[in-house]
């Protein structure tokens, strides 16, 4: 079936409103947008489904969700009468038609005979992954683009631990909806009578006290923050999500008296008004924050994204500017703080271990071998920082009290397996009035930290590649770099080559080959010769191809300057 004749089907489907029928015939005459909305069906990943809204095969809209639901429930039934009786949380974010989705995907489960615990509104992403452990749920789906553009949104799937999907369920999910039609498979049950007959049960306040009383269990010196409470003030934005409602409930409870919340992004819309970006990633989505932080004389700045698993700060340096911590250094300076915090709280584990991915900063790995920790790597995403914690801890390894990404996603204690911007809220800001205590912001904290473990400096850079031809150019530019590996970047000899695909390791100058403890995914590694490592990874959810620069050096200046060079070579390969 060519994709007109896909777009046909759905333009003659008894299942289309009137409404997206008329957005089908209003691009009758744009070949290209047919083909773009029905070459093909959304990828169903590890992470779900990500993309714009609209209606058509390749869109996010009422008929993908039920199609990937249907698909989910199926693969959910075959294990058995017993595991699908446990149900499936739901949970979605702020952004426009999450809460249709969820409600689709409620009754499509509903319809199956699965049971479903959906809750009553928006909540933040970590709220999820926590409720599917809590209620022993065989499942969760959570309606959220995370901090995407306002145009797209998704469909996350997670397996009974708590994490996004195992890659073999997701891969049966996808191979389901391929043979599914999306339109005669679906059975559905009618929402009211669903909710009327506890096929689909709602969660609210008694989930956000379960949640949070697990999240003021993390803390570590509430006396510190009561301490510095009357004269420590602090910024917060949640960018119009799901943020607004538990993070300042729990920094009340952690004895913050001067929460100064941005007025016009406390207000939930998916249309993100005041941003072009809600993402705390991009420095210019603070600049509402950084204008109150200014004026109210506040030390610190901590904003969430649209789905509340990652978070951003900026940092009074001292003199009322405001400075950007990137993902990397505000994991290290948590990761500092959180040790030394546990051990005068006498609450530090026996074999503590720290986790970061692969792409993360090595100045983590030192900061955890200095002061006595293990430090492992996994891949990108937090379901392998997931599986990475459970397997060290129940085989006895290791007690993980801190695993991140550079991305601005941290994960702590032993509540959910995914990024939580609620509890690492609480921490950073724990971690902030401390410092405060001490007379010093995290800006003049980081420069110490600098001194005590080395300098370190990382970029990352997102060499977009949009189009129907994108995936092409992406898979052809790492067929390229596997084929023909550069002897020199940037004027610097490569000492080491890795695949992460093979799990191989190989010696530029001798040739002689090794392996390493991961494989199976798409990254290569080049280990210069000056120190720098160099990562070239394609997302898994974005039309892109990530080049992450992770360097050290004597001083600053030598790692910008090992920074810059290599961003200029990461540039050209867009070429």
């Amino acid at each position: 079936m060519t994709y007109r004749d896909t777009y046909e089907k759905w333009l003659a489907s008894p299942a289309l409103s009137e409404a997206e029928k008329a957005e089908l015939q209003a691009i009758a005459n744009d070949e290209k947008e047919i083909e773009s909305r029905f070459y093909d069906q959304l990828s169903f990943g590890t992470a779900g489904l990500r993309g714009t809204m609209g209606v058509g095969l390749n869109r996010m809209n009422i008929h993908v969700i039920r199609h990937a639901t249907q698909a989910f429930a199926e693969v959910i039934l075959e294990q058995g009468a017993e595991i699908a009786a446990r149900g499936v949380a739901v949970c979605y974010d702020c952004r426009n038609n999450s809460d249709l989705f969820a409600r689709e995907a409620a009754c499509v489960m509903a319809g199956n005979g699965i049971p479903v615990r959906l809750f009553d509104a928006l909540r933040p992403t970590p709220e999820l992954s926590f409720a599917v452990r809590e209620y022993g749920c065989t499942a969760g789906i959570n309606i959220t683009a995370s901090h995407n553009p306002k145009e797209y949104n998704g469909y996350k799937v997670y397996w009974d631990d708590g994490a996004q999907l195992p890659p073999e369920h997701a891969d049966e999910v996808a191979r389901k909806m391929k043979e599914l039609d999306v339109f005669d498979c679906v059975r559905r049950a009618n929402y009211d009578e669903a909710v009327a007959a506890g096929k689909i049960v709602l969660m609210g306040e008694e989930t956000d006290e379960a949640f949070l009383s697990n999240v003021m269990a993390q803390v570590n010196d509430k006396a510190v923050v009561e301490k510095v409470a009357d004269k420590f003030k602090m910024v917060y934005t949640p960018f119009h999500g799901t943020g607004h409602k538990l993070i300042p409930t729990a920094l009340g409870r952690l004895g913050v008296k001067n929460l100064i919340c941005v007025p016009e992004q406390m207000v939930i819309d998916g249309d993100f008004p005041t941003v072009v970006s809600p993402n705390p990633e991009n420095p210019e989505g603070f600049a509402l924050a950084v204008e109150l932080a200014k004026r109210e004389g506040a030390d610190f700045i901590l904003g969430s994204d649209p789905d509340a698993d990652r978070v951003g700060i900026m940092v009074n340096t001292g003199n009322g500017e405001f400075v950007v911590i990137s993902g990397n250094q505000t994991g290290v300076l948590l990761l500092d703080y959180l040790i030394g915090a546990m051990k005068r709280a006498g609450k530090l584990p026996e074999k503590p271990v720290a986790l970061k991915t692969i792409v993360t900063t090595e100045m983590a790995r030192k900061v955890a071998e200095v002061n006595g920790l293990a430090c492992y790597d996994t891949f990108t995403g937090f379901k392998f920082l997931a599986q990475k914690k459970d397997r060290l801890e129940q085989s006895g390894e290791g007690n993980v009290i801190f695993s991140y990404e550079e991305s601005f996603g941290y994960m702590l204690g032993g509540f959910v397996r995914d990024k939580d911007a609620v509890t690492a809220s609480l921490l950073l800001t724990e971690m902030a009035a401390w410092y405060a205590d001490r007379g010093m912001t995290l800006y003049d904290a980081l420069q110490e930290l600098f001194v005590k473990y080395g300098f370190y400096g990382e970029r990352t850079l997102n060499l977009v590649m949009p189009g129907l031809d994108g995936l092409k150019k992406m898979a052809d530019l790492m067929s390229g770099l596997r084929q023909n590996p550069p002897a020199e970047i940037a004027g610097v000899k490569v000492a080491e080559y890795k695949d992460y695909s093979d799990g191989s390791v190989v010696c530029a100058e001798c040739g002689k080959k090794s392996t390493m403890e991961l494989s199976g995914s798409n990254v290569l590694r080049y280990e210069m010769a000056d120190g720098t490592s160099l990562i070239v990874r394609p997302s898994g959810t974005e039309p892109k191809v990530k080049v992450y620069i992770l360097a050290n050096g004597a001083d600053k200046a030598e790692c910008d300057e090992k920074v810059a060079k290599y961003a200029a070579w990461a540039e050209s390969l867009k070429n």
